[in-house]
């Protein structure tokens, strides 16, 4: 009994490390969602992050003690050691400072890989406007769907190239098919073998003058102007105290 109790002990042990159901998602120590919202989110986090084998996470915090949001990111990741397959494990991150509206993205081990810096950056860009209006249940929803949707993109390809929307692909398909059932029924009604050139008298006809008139001269100027949505961005990836290295996003809200 001693050893089979021994065992099973081990084997919880195991689970828990390797990304168990029962580890928490939302930590929302700022207290900005609901109950409710935070059960949405969990069950949401958690399917999505098992189709990629990776703990999708949103920390929120007051920072009461004023630490850089990055080093916010990287502590957490040491000290409560996230993963869906181990202990320090797949995990992406999202850190939201309150006390200082900042926000940083981390991606550790295959999230690394698979959300690199670029992507994270965009991942940012698109869920800024929605904290900055307090709308964070949509922004963390959004969040989550769209680090799922980019982690199903080979590293180095742009996941927002137009050639993989679907709408744009069905368009072409239809497009293609189109003009492939106009040219053969253009071709089912016989070719025509008559031109102009079979009526033209090649000695007799030609070019009988030229003639350039300049009219005028136009300059037109167009202000560039500068993006003012989101917030200020930058930042990288980098290593945390403990030696996992990470990409990264930085940016206010």
């Amino acid at each position: 009994m001693v050893s089979l109790s021994g065992g099973f002990t081990l084997l919880a042990g195991t689970a828990e490390a390797a990304g168990g159901t029962d580890n928490p998602l939302i930590y929302d120590e700022a207290g900005l969602l609901s109950e409710a919202d935070v059960a949405a989110l969990t069950q949401m986090a958690r399917s999505y992050g098992a189709e990629r084998e990776t703990d999708i996470i949103v920390y929120t915090t007051n920072n009461p003690e004023g630490e850089d949001v990055v080093k916010l990111t990287e502590d957490f990741y040491d000290e409560r050691a996230p993963g869906y397959d181990k202990a320090h494990g797949n995990t992406v991150m999202l850190t939201l400072d309150m006390m200082n509206r900042d926000i940083y993205l981390a991606g550790f081990y295959k999230a690394e890989d698979y959300l690199d810096d670029g992507r994270l950056d965009k991942i940012r860009n698109h869920i800024t406007p929605m904290l900055s209006s307090g709308d964070y249940r949509q922004a963390f929803e959004e969040y989550i769907l769209t680090a799922h949707r980019y982690m199903g993109f080979k590293p180095g390809v742009n996941p927002d190239n137009i050639l993989f929307n679907g709408w744009f692909q069905l368009g072409a398909a239809l497009v293609i098919g189109a003009v492939a059932v106009g040219a053969m029924a253009y071709r089912s009604g016989g070719r025509v073998t008559v031109s102009g050139a079979t009526y033209e008298d090649r000695g007799k006809s030609g070019i009988l003058g030229r003639q350039d008139q300049y009219l005028r001269t136009t300059v037109t100027k167009t202000k560039i102007q500068k993006s003012s949505s989101g917030g200020s961005g930058g930042g990288g990836g980098g290593r945390t105290g403990g030696g996992h290295s990470h990409s990264g996003s930085r940016g206010s809200f």
